[in-house]
């Protein structure tokens, strides 16, 4: 049985994306920064019929809590087959360059960012015992560079100075070492998941969550002849698939 390990998995797109990966055939580490609602969040799969699924405690603004996450499901599994890189925060709105809070700025990029590497750094052994190791960066649309200086671009005007250059910062650490690793079986992938009704927008959004979560899944699902070092959007690119950087 094939094992995924998703960070903010508590609710949202995260909880989707283990729901779906467990009726695939996975076994999920849900990942939670707060254990108590872990819990809650494996009883309610639970109820559903998915027996197959367990609640890490993991905190990804903290280093701590990752080396204490990284050691336990170590005391469960020598091989984890799929980092989802799913925590996630926005920094409030509106938020601006100019005017833009430094430690909010700080505070974003620590959970988008910094807590993205520390994660993967610290499950890459497990990672590298698999077979076909597959990592999920959670992006944004918001994170295309390229899109942002298209006057054209449906989201022009949306420029969030913490959120969007957090997931800007994302993108490019998913190139490097999604380079870093081409010459193994590795798929290292960015994944927008789409503007989706959510607790993160207020339910602003127009797409819905299992739409959201299936994206991931796809990524994370990817076979040997998969690509690697992509920006995956529909949103983006609906005929492609594939965002520009």
């Amino acid at each position: 049985m094939k094992t995924a390990l998703i960070t903010g998995a508590n609710k949202s797109i995260g909880f989707e994306t283990a729901r779906q990966l467990l009726q695939k055939g996975y076994y999920v580490y849900l990942g939670s920064r707060d254990a108590q609602k872990g819990e809650q969040a494996v009883a309610q799969l639970n109820s559903e019929g998915l027996a197959q699924v367990e609640a890490i405690t993991i905190d990804v603004n903290n280093p701590e809590s990752i080396k204490a996450a990284r050691q336990v499901l170590g005391q469960k599994t020598q091989v984890l087959d799929v980092l989802i890189n799913n925590a996630g925060i926005s920094g409030g709105f509106p938020q601006t360059a100019v005017e833009g809070d430094i430690e909010t700025f700080r505070q974003v990029f620590e959970t988008n960012f910094f807590g993205v590497i520390e994660t993967t750094q610290a499950f890459l052994d497990l990672l590298r015992a698999s077979s076909a190791p597959r990592i999920v960066n959670v992006t944004s649309g918001l994170g295309s560079l390229t899109l942002h200086n298209d006057p054209n671009w449906k989201y022009y005007a949306v420029k969030g100075a913490y959120y969007t250059t957090s997931k800007a910062a994302l993108n490019a650490y998913t190139i490097v070492l999604a380079y870093e690793l081409r010459d193994t079986a590795f798929k290292v992938n960015a994944v927008d998941p789409g503007y989706t009704a959510t607790d993160f927008n207020h339910h602003s959004g127009t797409g819905t969550v299992a739409d959201a979560a299936s994206r991931v899944v796809k990524a994370a699902l990817l076979d040997a002849d998969g690509p690697t070092s992509q920006f995956f959007s529909d949103d983006n690119a609906p005929e492609t698939g594939i965002s520009p950087w």
